[in-house]
């Protein structure tokens, strides 16, 4: 498997950056762009993919009770704060991505969400990730289940 592309690199720093704020419990948008800079220094990102895991966080931050409400309601019997921390924020990321008009194909949202569940994440966790974001991309869609 060769280096990631800058696109997978800012989705992988946004999860981190998601990830330790969740850790202390604030995912408000000043304490996420509080730890992005915190971290920051530790992604050796181009600038264009550093500005997309920024732009990333602070999507996911703005839009978290909308974003959490969908994942909720695509992931049947599992409530958000119930989640594994690193599923709960890749499937935030990919929510971000699915659900606020960004540039990013549905497919590749959900195979990019896939591959980082895989790497970073439980053995069951790729299938789930995949299976809560294609049931949160029909029902966003208005798709009939």
């Amino acid at each position: 498997m060769g280096v990631p592309g800058p696109r997978r690199r800012s989705r992988e720093a946004a999860l981190q950056v998601l990830y330790a704020a969740d850790a202390v419990g604030d995912l408000g948008p000043d304490e996420v762009g509080r730890v992005f800079e915190q971290v920051a220094a530790e992604f050796s990102l181009p600038r264009a993919a550093r500005d997309r895991a920024a732009e990333l966080c602070e999507g996911v931050a703005r839009n978290l009770e909308r974003i959490d409400g969908a994942i909720s309601r695509a992931s049947a019997h599992w409530k958000v704060p119930r989640l594994a921390s690193v599923d709960r924020n890749v499937l935030r990321v990919a929510a971000y991505e699915l659900m606020c008009g960004t540039d990013t194909p549905p497919e590749v949202a959900i195979d990019e969400a896939v591959e980082i569940a895989r790497r970073y994440a439980g053995e069951r966790s790729p299938a789930f990730v995949n299976g809560v974001l294609d049931e949160l991309w029909r029902s966003h869609r208005g798709e009939a289940p």
